[in-house]
């Protein structure tokens, strides 16, 4: 007999009595923000709210992959708390405005080139930190203080204790950034005893991110500014420094407020910011409001399960899924537009940046089409936004700036998906417009700096358009380019035909199924060819070099699964459904080594060559459903829930990548996920929760049943939707969205 816990107890009466979003039922503490900090996933503890400007929170080291968003959970020391940060990306950028508490003599020295530390680091121990939705706090050892941290969507607010002391202060670095950034026009101003601002220009992964600030403090200070240059080790190149040292005296257990608030715009922008959103000095009543927000948006998903472990592992995912894209525009409306000028939006309508497309355009927009469509369709409108400024839709957008990051153009994906499933908040002739501009090569009239240009509009996209395909010998990573291409322009089919452009739906058809050239029917692998239309040699479908072969981020076992929009049109190639599953079959039990002088660290969470820590995987395990071997597809999802995911700072595979991999999770933990976003049907796979309630928008609720389940009974026996028995598995996105049951019978043997 099961014991299902009280929450999941509370979970399910308030399921069964239509509540939902209510403050009597506090989600975030069953989030375990610690998920991901560990390991590769590159996730954070900052005390943030959904989809936040700002992102307060601990830095614990300076350089390194895992250093990407400033902190990583077996580091014993923290540098001081920034206010800008990414969540499980793979490349670093920001760490802006450094904020540490002090007490005694300020040490700023350079520390050298290869130190994580600051000379005004503290060691710190994770039995002393707390971190929630919304909430951060750490015992700083060396210097007594205990540090708090909450926000708002565009300032934050500290709260530092302070011992008793004649010296104590903040060391407030503007020159700090994650890896080593080079800054540019570094600036610090003192507006008065309690207050200071100052701007900076970084270059790096964004090549103009521009970051102000306005920060004010509850008690006056004196202060010392340093602006000198400096060098991080003996000959080593200079850099600028811009530090204020404050220092006042604290009595015993005495209370510090800061408040902080950054902009894109300038430092008014920064100061508006706070004024508007923090009014006190209420520390408790802005952490309430976070925690609020977060129980708000955790409730649009209710769980019913005796494990804890999935619990935590289930809510932190969907935590994850709104720390990106963050709000980018001002209090006022104002934003910096991909043309790098101040624009006055309206405050009705903000501006949102962080788009990491190639990642989460397989699950996590998907996913806000069912719990946010609105917010998603706000994305949409931003994405517009971006194109009519800098000239083109972009792939990896950072802070008002092309990254060039990544392959395919993706947005088209977001565009189709949100169109079919009838979520249409956006202009469907300027998307179409929009994404076809994506889709040709042409360089005139975007802009961006000259490095990213060939990133941003590689040459892949003429060969493709021009002579039907990528050959390997003309652009890097061409059969990785030319499978997500091919997919994308099935998407910009769907918008042709949705203004009923049917010359252009034919082309983009016609485009979608140049993925068939790169199969070779020999290897049965999808290769490289090159400009005579020869096979590249050698092949190793192992090989991997990272971002310098004719794959990305993955080897030829990966990517030759990348046809989501024509899985039949694969199969075919495969030699029918026999042929197909048992090449499928094959990916899963392979050797799973790996072999080359430089592969790529993305490819992990492996199970035989299936690599569910990076993103061409995720739709793999239900391929099986598509040639009636639902069994094996229920069997591998189950695996990947159960082993590559864990309620521990490591418990994620491979880069977290701003929700993508946590909404795989989410979707896939209540029993479907969507292969081909722009397609709005789900295939089920297997659900690990006795009663899942996705609470709609107009009160309506889809609920998801699973009799006989436990860890034992994997396999389904039935599915029921509605009432009426599924001869397949799969249902639409409309019926989901109409409310209603889906009950799903488990067993212990497969079915077959």
């Amino acid at each position: 007999m099961k014991h299902i816990s009280i929450i999941g107890l509370l979970l399910l009466a308030a399921s069964s009595c239509g509540m939902q979003g209510t403050d009597s039922q506090d989600y975030a503490s069953m989030v375990n923000l610690m998920i991901g900090t560990g390991g590769h996933g590159h996730t954070h503890p900052a005390a943030m709210v959904p989809h936040g400007m700002i992102q307060p929170g601990p830095d614990t080291r300076i350089d390194g992959w895992d250093a990407c968003s400033g902190y990583h959970y077996t580091d014993t020391t923290i540098n001081g708390f920034s206010h800008t940060r990414l969540s499980g990306t793979g490349c670093a950028d920001y760490g802006d405005v450094l904020l540490m508490p002090t007490v005694g003599k300020q040490d700023i020295k350079p520390m050298g080139e290869h130190s994580q530390q600051m000379a005004y680091a503290s060691p710190f121990s994770h039995a002393n930190e707390v971190a929630e939705p919304g909430y951060y706090s750490v015992m700083l050892d060396r210097y007594g203080v205990k540090a708090e941290l909450t926000s708002t969507a565009r300032a934050a607010i500290h709260r530092y204790t302070f011992p008793k002391a004649e010296d104590a202060g903040f060391v407030l670095d503007l020159d700090y950034s994650i890896q080593y950034q080079t800054n540019e026009d570094v600036y610090l101003h003192v507006l008065s005893d309690t207050e200071i601002c100052g701007s900076k220009k970084t270059v790096y992964w964004a090549f103009d991110q521009y970051i102000h600030f306005y920060a004010k403090f509850s008690k006056p200070f004196t202060y010392k500014l340093v602006t000198d240059s400096a060098a991080r080790a003996d000959g080593g190149q200079l850099y600028p420094q811009a530090k204020a040292l404050l220092q006042f005296h604290t009595a015993q257990n005495e209370q510090v407020m800061v408040k902080v608030g950054v902009s894109a715009v300038d430092v008014n922008g920064a100061r508006n910011n706070v004024e508007s959103e923090i009014e006190g000095w209420n520390f408790d009543e802005v952490r309430a409001k976070a925690r609020a927000e977060w129980n708000r948006y955790l409730s649009k998903i209710d769980i019913a399960t005796d494990d804890d472990d999935s619990r935590a592992i289930f809510y932190t995912a969907l935590y994850h899924t709104a720390l990106q894209p963050q709000l980018f525009s001002d209090a006022d409306g104002r934003y910096l537009g991909m043309d790098l000028q101040v624009h006055q939006g309206s405050v009705n309508e903000p501006v949102y940046s962080a788009f990491s497309l190639w990642d989460t355009f397989r699950a996590c927009h998907p996913l806000l089409t069912i719990i946010d469509p609105d917010r998603n369709d706000a994305f949409l409108r931003t994405l517009l936004l971006k194109a009519r400024e800098g000239g083109v839709l972009p792939m990896w957008e950072l802070a008002g700036n092309y990254t060039g990051c990544m392959i395919g153009y993706h947005a088209a994906s977001l565009f189709a998906d949100a169109y079919t499933k009838g979520s249409r908040g956006f202009d469907v002739a300027e998307a179409f417009r929009a994404c076809r501009r994506a889709a040709e090569y042409d360089t005139v009239g975007i802009k961006c700096p000259a490095p990213v240009l060939p990133h941003l509009m590689p040459q892949a996209k003429y060969w493709k358009n021009k002579v039907g395909y990528v050959p390997c010998d003309k652009d890097s990573e061409a059969v990785a380019k030319a499978l997500e291409y091919a997919y994308d322009d099935w998407c910009i089919s769907l918008l042709a035909e949705a203004v009923g452009d049917e010359a252009m739906r034919d082309r983009y058809r016609a485009y979608a199924a140049a993925y068939r050239v790169y199969f070779d029917p020999s290897t049965r692998f999808m290769r490289g060819l090159d400009s005579n239309g020869n096979w590249r040699e050698p092949f190793n479908p192992r090989a991997s070099n990272h971002r310098n072969d004719d794959y990305c981020e993955g080897t030829a076992w990966q990517w030759t699964w990348m046809v989501p929009h024509d899985v039949d049109g694969l199969i075919d190639l495969m030699g029918g459904k026999n042929g197909f599953e048992q090449k499928l079959d094959s990916l899963f039990t392979a050797d799973s080594s790996l072999e080359g002088d430089a592969v790529s660290a993305d490819i992990s969470g492996l199970i035989g060559q299936y690599a569910h820590g990076n993103e061409p995987s995720h739709h793999i395990t239900h391929l099986y459903n598509y040639v009636g071997h639902s069994w094996r597809t229920q069997e591998l999802v189950d695996r990947v829930l159960r082993t590559l995911y864990a309620n521990a700072p490591d418990g994620l595979s491979g880069n977290e990548d701003c929700g993508q991999m946590s909404a795989w999770y989410v979707l896939n933990a209540m029993g479907f996920y969507q292969v081909c976003p722009g397609r709005p049907v789900y295939s089920i796979g297997r659900p690990i929760f006795d009663k899942t309630v996705i609470n709609l928008a107009g009160g309506k609720r889809f609920e998801i049943v699973v009799n006989n389940n436990s860890v034992e009974n994997k396999y389904i026996s039935r599915i029921r939707l509605n009432g009426k028995v599924l001869s397949t598995p799969f249902f639409k996105h409309e019926t989901l969205m109409e409310g209603g049951r889906l009950e799903i019978d488990m067993c212990s043997e497969p079915v077959k």
